[in-house]
């Protein structure tokens, strides 16, 4: 499942969803990533996305990720519109044979999403709205990927 949503969700309502009835994974990893307020400051974070275009790209990651680590399923819910600080913005669900390959591909799948997924984020605050760029440090943690066959 890749998908975009304008409303805040139950990680722990996906994660019951995505698990039930594995009987042959041996491990699921998870990651749930929450809108913080930045430096202290109530900001509303704004995400801009292409529909269709946007899951086409991730699901292409996620094939890479897919074949990659040996997953047996996968899943990733982003949201887009206004988020307010504290809701959740991305699940991401990886489920594999064993423990090493699960985390794996849920980091690899995050550092993407992080630092190349084709969305475009502003923070609104008490200063005004500004565009939010990815880090040095999300592209250097993508960029671990880079030495072995496969890359974002």
């Amino acid at each position: 499942m890749i998908r975009l949503t304008e409303h805040p969700f139950d990680a722990g309502a996906l994660l019951s969803e995505f698990s039930a009835g594995r009987r042959e994974t041996g491990a699921i990893a998870t990651f749930t990533g929450l809108a913080r307020a930045e430096q202290g400051a109530a900001a509303v974070l704004e995400l801009e996305a292409y529909p269709g275009f946007t899951e086409a790209q991730i699901g292409r990651i996620a094939e890479t990720a897919r074949l990659r680590f040996g997953l047996h399923d996968l899943a990733i819910l982003h949201r887009v519109g206004r988020i307010q600080p504290g809701e959740p913005i991305v699940f991401v669900a990886t489920a594999a044979g064993h423990r090493r390959a699960a985390f794996e591909a849920c980091d690899f799948l995050m550092d993407y999403l992080k630092s190349r997924a084709p969305f475009w984020k502003k923070e609104h605050g008490p200063a005004g709205a500004r565009w939010i760029e990815p880090t040095a440090q999300d592209h250097a943690d993508r960029a671990r990927w880079d030495h072995e066959e496969t890359a974002p």
